[in-house]
């Protein structure tokens, strides 16, 4: 029981950095990242697909996303989904590829996503502490019901405290190279 509480508590943690790090990808340096663009919805046949559904999305160089389209007809749309989403991106189309530039970010601009990512991070912070809350509310729930001893509950909660503990050292070294990533000029 107490082994089957660790490993849901160890899964949901693991599903909050894969969340941290998805809402961490979408944070714009000045670099040019293909997963920027996930979240763009572009309608595809009467479908609302994400856009990597519709076109190849690659990295040309540093600051430069390059798009092309399986079908010529989608130019047109992959164009307006990227220049209508809150990005605040302007692609440029040429034949069948529809590129991308990166516009260089001010320091004020770094600041304030240097702030966004924090946030970010202690929201993870706080779902990892909860999931932890969520074990040890589970652990004296057995030992209630005395289903487990006191020693096990404590060397159980402990384990928790470890492992909750290993993720936020996690989510540290996450925002330390997100943050190093938007203050590099």
């Amino acid at each position: 029981m107490i082994d089957e509480i660790k490993q849901d508590a160890s899964s949901r943690m693991r599903k909050s950095i894969e969340a941290l790090s998805n809402e961490l990808s979408k944070v714009r340096t000045g670099r040019a990242n293909a997963r920027l663009l996930d979240h763009v919805m572009v309608d595809y046949y009467g479908n609302l697909v994400p856009i990597n559904q519709a076109a190849t999305v690659a990295v040309e160089d540093a600051r430069t996303i390059a798009i092309t389209p399986w079908e010529n007809s989608m130019v047109a749309v992959l164009e307006k989904a990227i220049m209508s989403s809150d990005l605040g991106l302007n692609p440029t189309t040429a034949g069948m590829v529809i590129r991308v530039i990166m516009p260089q970010l001010t320091e004020e601009r770094r600041k304030d996503l240097v702030k966004v990512v924090r946030h970010e991070a202690e929201k993870g912070r706080v779902a990892i502490r909860n999931i932890r809350r969520d074990a040890n509310t589970d652990f004296k729930e057995l030992l209630k019901e005395k289903e487990i001893s006191e020693d096990e509950e404590r060397q159980a909660e402990d384990e928790i405290q470890k492992l909750t503990d290993q993720f936020i050292k996690e989510i540290e070294t996450m925002l330390e190279q997100k943050e190093k990533d938007l203050m590099a000029v």
